[in-house]
C-alpha cells in the first residue's frame, strides 16, 4: 500500500509541474538570466538561455513524463 502512496504523489506532482509549466519555467529564466549577467560581469562567457517558448514545452513534457512513469509503474505493479 505503501508504493501506491508514493506513485500517487508522483502523479500529482507531475500533473501540478504540467499545469504550472509556465510560471515556473519564468522563475528558472529569470534565475538564469540573473547568474547570466553575473558570471559575464566577471569575465566567464555563457550562451544565451534558450528561448521561452522552449522551456515551457520542456517543462510540460517533464510533467507529463512523470505522469505516464508513475501510472505505468502502478500498473506494473497491480498487475
Amino acid at each position: 500500500m505503501g508504493f501506491m502512496v508514493a506513485d500517487v504523489a508522483r502523479i500529482v506532482m507531475g500533473l501540478l509541474v504540467a499545469l504550472f509549466h509556465r510560471p515556473i519555467a519564468d522563475f528558472i529564466l529569470d534565475q538564469e538570466q540573473v547568474l547570466v549577467v553575473l558570471f559575464r560581469s566577471r569575465g566567464f562567457g555563457f550562451p544565451t538561455p534558450p528561448a521561452r517558448q522552449t522551456v515551457y514545452n520542456v517543462y510540460f513534457v517533464v510533467g507529463i513524463a512523470i505522469c505516464l512513469c508513475s501510472l505505468a509503474h502502478l500498473w506494473v505493479l497491480i498487475h
